[in-house]
């Protein structure tokens, strides 16, 4: 089990915070499928920029969870503010974005562009925990580019300004989402801190969650991409670092009812014109893993009502229930 501040998580696998996918309707149901924690997606730290509706969708929460908000920026006491801000309005536990890799977050200093600055970096974990009552995480990379990862030293200087657990991506910032993950890395840094290390990068089932612990030392892992489309993911993960011999298995009815579900739950939190639009989206990632039917995701982009979604799905099932079967054994 890990514990974060008062928290403890039930499973080793938890949810990345990812900008454009990680709103309440998707954490809802990675959380139903197992995740530990589900980190909602990040938000800017100038609290004067918050009085949007896309700030307030994002600062949507579940009741009865563990609510965690990330929030980025490279100004101290801006960061200081957003995240007392978070609190106020209920969050359990502020994330630290300084892994982010996207230029408009990194051309502001912020994010994983942080990196080249240590002592800008102590200020900013400083300010942010001393201004809180709730746990502080942060999620960064292994460094700002392959000739300067200086993950271990970003490490140890957050366990210092008292991070409470620290999730790290595979990659440098210069690598973007290009090439394959390292893992060294991570395995050092578990070994330089004490508090609990989450592997992130590339995780995409249950044997590679499996192995990226065995080859990190890690407390758990941290699933971003490879859980779109897929929020069984984690149910996968959790049977089996449990041991379990037996797999619960994934019928075409129950990816079908994951579905309907999702999508009908984007239609109530977003509005049917905007939550249209986020569900085909969700969709293609779904039909990814169903044998990316080209035809179905055309006729699914084109319809522009909220029952043609929610119909269109259960005909599609209804089609391709031999096809599904196979995809889900």
């Amino acid at each position: 089990m890990i514990k974060i501040g008062p928290h403890n998580l039930q499973s080793r696998a938890v949810l990345a915070p990812m900008a454009g996918t990680t709103d309440l309707p998707f954490r809802k149901l990675c959380r139903g499928y197992g995740a530990g924690l589900a980190v909602a997606e990040m938000l800017i730290s100038d609290r004067q920029l918050w009085h949007t509706r896309k700030s307030y969708l994002r600062l949507a929460q579940a009741e009865g969870d563990i609510n965690a908000v990330q929030i980025a920026g490279a100004d101290p006491e801006m960061m200081a503010d957003a995240a007392q801000g978070c609190e106020a309005l209920g969050a359990d536990i502020i994330d630290i974005n300084m892994g982010c890799p996207a230029k408009k977050v990194c051309k502001k200093a912020a994010g994983s562009a942080l990196l080249k600055e240590p002592e800008l970096v102590k200020q900013i974990l400083d300010a942010v925990v001393s201004a809180v009552s709730v746990p502080v995480t942060l999620k960064i990379r292994t460094g700002w580019s392959p000739e300067h990862r200086n993950g271990v030293e970003i490490a140890k200087l957050a366990e210092d300004c008292g991070i409470a657990s620290l999730a790290v991506h595979g990659r440098t910032r210069a690598c973007r989402f290009k090439g394959e993950a390292e893992y060294d890395t991570i395995a050092a840094i578990k070994q330089a801190i004490s508090i609990p290390v989450f592997a992130n990068g590339d995780i995409d089932s249950a044997e590679k969650a499996e192995y990226i612990l065995q080859r990190t030392g890690a407390d758990g892992v941290m699933i971003g991409r490879g859980a779109q489309g897929r929020p069984w993911l984690f149910r996968e993960i959790n049977e089996r670092l449990s041991g379990s011999t037996s797999k619960t298995p994934l019928s075409g009815t129950e990816i079908k009812q994951t579905m309907l579900t999702h999508i009908s739950d984007l239609h109530q939190f977003y509005g049917e014109f905007q939550g249209l639009r986020i569900a085909r989206k969700h969709v293609a990632w779904y039909l990814q893993n169903l044998g990316n039917d080209a035809d179905f995701r055309r006729l699914f982009n084109g319809i522009d009502s909220a029952s043609g979604q929610l119909d269109a799905v259960h005909d599609f099932f209804e089609q391709h229930a031999q096809i599904l079967q196979e995809a889900a054994a």
